[in-house]
């Protein structure tokens, strides 16, 4: 017989629900506007050297430790870790940039081809790599396999926004006015 009590406890029982996010989503989804954000930090960093009368080199060779990779490195990899990621998922073969020494405007033009690149992967085969072997080659050559999900989740984002904070770092570091809505943009 189920009491009274019982009667109310599953009534005041909200009701389960599973959420539903696409690797599309988990990927794309955020890779872009931060990516996006990465950008106007760079021009917040041209104009803090316009002002300040400083070479944008020095800003761009700032790095936080002299084992760490300097800024322009670090937005580098924010964008190739979103695009192979991205290129991963969907089966496809990577963007790549020139090996050239970007200054500030081909840095953020690097980075608007890495969101039109990702843009333009059909996000269905991006979903479609949930559980997809997958093979991330690091630039030395050795290799690490990872389903498409555990890629995303394990690796590409934490490398990504490791490297997007830590260019937000550096250029606070050398006295860039920024906030933390500077890093994470306009709400979503």
């Amino acid at each position: 017989m189920v009491s009274d009590l019982d009667q109310i406890l599953t009534r005041c029982q909200p009701e389960k629900s599973n959420v539903t996010v696409s690797l599309h989503e988990a990927s794309v989804g955020v890779f872009v506007p931060y990516l996006g954000n990465l950008s106007s930090l760079l021009d917040q960093a041209s104009a803090h050297a316009e002002v300040r009368n400083i070479d944008p080199v020095v800003l761009l060779n700032m790095r936080l430790s002299p084992t760490m990779y300097d800024l322009k490195q670090q937005v580098g990899e924010a964008s190739r870790h979103a695009i192979v990621a991205c290129a991963l998922l969907a089966g496809r073969p990577p963007h790549t940039f020139p090996n050239a020494e970007p200054d500030i405007p081909e840095l953020k033009s690097r980075i608007s081809a890495a969101i039109d690149f990702v843009q333009g992967l059909p996000p269905a085969e991006i979903d479609a790599a949930t559980d997809k072997e997958v093979v991330f080659t690091f630039k030395n050559g050795a290799e690490r396999k990872f389903t498409g999900k555990s890629l995303l989740l394990t690796f590409s984002l934490p490398q990504f926004f490791f490297h997007v904070t830590t260019a937000y770092d550096i250029l606070r570091h050398a006295g860039v006015d920024l906030a933390k809505k500077d890093f994470l943009g306009p709400p979503r």
